[in-house]
């Protein structure tokens, strides 16, 4: 049915295309790139002594939008899959418009220069996907990606609106090392680091970096404290569903990660301005994603469970109700399928199944779309047979957090 082009082999990019293997029904040709061509071998040897599929593996410098457009037609893709760096969103969405190939992502542009989430950017892109016939499915991993498929489904089938959400993400996973990401850290502390913004009554609320913190009884784990921070799908989800008063967006982490992560932030090393070192011009952050562990090795180390979902409060049929739907993810579960730690399992399935959505035609509608757009129903069936199931349990009332 589909020949897939995927860019970005890193922890995402390998739980995706194993999850891509184990679907050959809808993955026909599976092709994957990267800067460094060794890391994509190594997923196809695992995929292929797991699955049987072979992947085709290719030197790519995403960067270069000639060179995306030559794989494309080389590769014959009928959809490219971005799970490279945020920071080359735009480029391949180029290239995509010059080759005619639809186009699938799980995180937003983000300027290399500042950490900034804006969408702007790539809903510019509208008219120019629009024209040429072709869909582009921003953020499709779990948040941004699943909780705003949540969002629409409760929507659709539960409220006749939302008035207030908010995205609860908890990684209840200890992987032993004394401080590592369970992402990109580059992107992971850019992210922490950022000042806190949530939506509420019309205008965004911001706040200091990690100065909100609750704790909360995650299903499946227990008790974490969250912090309140920003994340791009406050953005499209007050967009389109304007009927919203409050977003919030929560993510857990424990004093040690904290207090890493305030003293690196005090002596400079999360700064991505360009410093001299031994005359030569470096980035603190950039050099300390090479000195922290890698993320896609931590699957085996990590022990835990993930919860992810959304707590949604809105009318129905003039009666308010508040609804609680969350996915449990454990990591040993995980690394036993594909080789992965949850984290990178809860971003890489949604992945493949955003790309399984505009194969089969369920999302192919010219221009350039989020996920909470776009119909919620065969993406949510997907999701519970495809290692992530998920549940919906009532409240009693909105949250009092």
């Amino acid at each position: 049915m589909g020949k897939v082009l995927v860019v970005g082999a890193g922890g995402v990019g390998s739980v995706a295309v194993h999850k891509m293997a184990m679907n050959p029904d809808i993955f026909t040709e599976i092709s994957l790139a990267s800067r460094t061509k060794s890391k994509c071998d190594d997923i196809a040897a695992s995929v292929k002594s797991r699955t049987g599929v072979d992947v085709a593996t290719y030197a790519l410098d995403a960067m270069d939008v000639s060179a995306t457009v030559a794989l494309l037609k080389q590769t014959g893709a009928e959809l490219l899959v971005n799970l490279a760096l945020p920071y080359q969103d735009l480029v391949l969405m180029d290239a995509c418009l010059e080759a005619g190939v639809p186009y699938l992502d799980t995180a937003n542009y983000e300027p290399p220069e500042e950490a900034k989430f804006e969408y702007s950017h790539q809903w510019a892109y509208q008219d120019k996907f629009r024209e040429a016939g072709l869909a582009a499915v921003l953020g499709s991993g779990f948040d941004p990606g699943v909780t705003s498929v949540m969002a629409t489904y409760i929507r659709k089938h539960k409220l006749d609106g939302i008035r207030q959400i908010d995205v609860l993400d908890c990684n209840g996973g200890d992987n032993g090392k004394a401080f590592a990401t369970n992402f990109n850290p580059e992107i992971n502390i850019r992210e922490v680091t950022a000042p806190a913004r949530h939506w509420e009554d019309g205008k965004w609320v911001e706040s200091p970096a990690m100065s909100t913190k609750v704790p909360f009884d995650f299903p499946g784990v227990g008790e974490k404290n969250m912090y309140l921070m920003y994340h791009e799908e406050l953005e499209s989800l007050s967009t389109h569903f304007p009927e919203i008063e409050r977003a919030r967006f929560w993510m857990t982490f424990g004093d040690a990660y904290i207090n890493h992560v305030t003293v690196l932030q005090n002596v400079g090393m999360t700064s991505i301005e360009p410093v001299m070192h031994d005359g030569k011009e470096i980035i603190p952050l950039q050099f300390l994603k090479t000195v922290l562990p890698d993320p896609g090795e931590l699957g085996e180390l990590t022990k835990g469970k993930t919860c992810i979902g959304d707590i949604i409060t809105g009318p129905k049929d003039g009666v308010e109700k508040t609804y609680y739907i969350y996915n449990i993810c454990d990591h040993e579960e995980c690394y036993r399928e594909v080789g992965s730690q949850a984290v990178a399992y809860t971003t890489g399935v949604p992945a493949m199944i955003g790309a399984a959505m505009m194969l089969q035609g369920h999302w192919n509608e010219p221009g350039v779309w989020n996920t909470e757009q776009l119909d919620p129903d065969p993406y949510m069936e997907m999701l519970n047979t495809q290692g992530l199931p998920w549940k919906i349990v009532e409240l009693d009332g909105p949250v009092d957090f």
